[in-house]
């Protein structure tokens, strides 16, 4: 009788949570409807994000083709322009549109790996240092206080210079050099949450450690750590151009945007169009991924959702 009960509560509790979740997605789409700088963020990821899954049907020509015979060629809307190439070709006669959308995917494709590691090690550490507290906090809070104390950017060009030119190398660098932040991040809020009635509470009626960890700390993480993380997915794009504008991030063989304002800066009196588009596609990404997570730290938030009401 109890488990015929039991077998009959189960539908209810799962419709009950399918209406819940229902009701806080549409909550955060009118809430994204409402916030214009979000719902600009998120079209312009948007934009990018399919520009680099399709890249091979939304492309025009080949990103490596070349033709000599039009190298140079400007804009189709310019008096020599030709609608064959809409945004012009580069000083090897290849396709500017095609090589800018075939650039997205090395953008984001740092972007989210390296994120994705930068959070999952800083979101270790930082759980270990804030929980653990005493002689291990302060150990782990010195190493990266030493990280962060070193120029960044220089720190990561050092770096990329010994291990050479590869994705798969500039993926593994931004994720390790950027996990302190992540770390610093989790360790403040754990500090927070530790002290809060709820989490006493728990310790008061016996909780295990892991199962506070994992039921009351780590689900209040995910807000901040969401929010950094679009930050500093737009930061690591910028970087990446910057790398590959040095010639340390991946090979010239692969088109991407800093490989592309690397080659365009020879020619930027006769001929600016083949730095200014990559340059633009590094400036929109990066404007959208920063207008997304300023909305996303404004919901996520409760403090600063009722200070802008």
């Amino acid at each position: 009788m109890r488990e015929s009960a039991t077998c009959d509560l189960r539908p209810v509790t799962c419709d009950l949570e399918a209406r819940g979740l229902r009701y806080r997605l549409g909550r955060l789409l009118r809430l994204l409807w409402r916030d214009r700088s979000g719902m600009l963020g998120l079209t312009l990821f948007v934009l990018v994000a399919v520009a680099a899954v399709f890249s091979p049907w939304l492309s025009p020509h080949g990103p490596l083709d070349q033709h000599l015979s039009i190298s140079k060629q400007p804009p189709a809307w310019s008096a020599d322009g030709n609608w064959d190439y809409p945004l012009g070709t580069d000083n090897l006669g290849r396709d500017l549109l095609s090589r800018v959308i075939y650039g997205s995917r090395v953008s984001l494709t740092v972007g989210f790996f390296g994120v994705l590691i930068a959070g999952s090690i800083g979101l270790v550490v930082g759980l270990i240092s804030g929980y653990a507290g005493g002689r291990v906090d302060g150990i782990i809070m010195g190493a990266i206080n030493i990280i962060l104390a070193l120029p960044y950017l220089l720190f990561v060009v050092f770096i990329a210079a010994i291990l050479g030119r590869s994705l798969l190398n500039v993926i593994l660098i931004f994720g390790i050099t950027d996990s302190p932040i992540f770390a610093r991040v989790t360790r403040g809020e754990v500090l927070r949450i530790r002290r809060s009635g709820y989490v006493e509470s728990a310790k008061s009626v016996g909780v295990s450690e892991w199962r506070i960890l994992f039921d009351h700390i780590m689900p209040n993480l995910i807000g901040p750590l969401i929010t950094l993380a679009t930050f500093e997915m737009s930061a690591m794009i910028f970087y990446e151009a910057g790398l590959g504008f040095l010639g340390l991030s991946v090979p010239p063989s692969v088109p991407s945007w800093g490989n592309m304002l690397s080659a365009g800066r020879k020619y930027l009196t006769s001929a600016p169009w083949i730095a200014t588009w990559p340059g633009l596609a590094i400036m929109f990404t990066s404007l959208g991924m920063n207008l997304l997570g300023d909305w996303l730290r404004d919901v996520l938030d409760p403090r600063l959702r009722r200070a802008r009401k």
